[in-house]
């Protein structure tokens, strides 16, 4: 499993953007996906997540209402868009997959990606 991201960038506050994850998979619906993000001087946390065929979604509480995840099962790849973007989202951002249900532990992540950073300015 190799995973893609790309789409960070620096935007202002208010602003938003939409991170991009291309799976490179045999079969793509076997998987779920999890965005983690970490900022400087953090831990690697869970931002949102959703299941194989896109109806069951998880958000943590501090993004919930401005970021949305999303899948293209035709095109092998996840979403995340980040709408009225803060300061404090800057953080580099993972995705993951799981092919064993929805992982919101980043302990529990088998497949990573390489991570994109996104940087918002106040």
């Amino acid at each position: 499993v190799q995973l893609q991201a790309s789409g960070g960038g620096l935007v202002q506050a208010g602003g938003s953007l939409r991170l991009s994850c291309a799976a490179s998979v045999r079969t793509f619906t076997v998987y779920d996906f999890s965005w983690f993000r970490r900022a400087p001087g953090k831990e690697r946390e869970f931002i949102a997540a959703i299941n194989w065929g896109g109806d069951i979604r998880y958000y943590a509480d501090s993004v919930r209402g401005r970021f949305t995840i999303s899948r293209d099962n035709v095109k092998n790849t996840v979403y995340l868009q980040m709408d009225s973007l803060k300061p404090e989202d800057t953080a580099v951002y993972y995705c993951a997959a799981s092919a064993v249900g929805i992982t919101r532990s980043p302990g529990e992540v088998r497949y990573w990606g390489q991570g994109t950073l996104v940087t918002v300015s106040s």
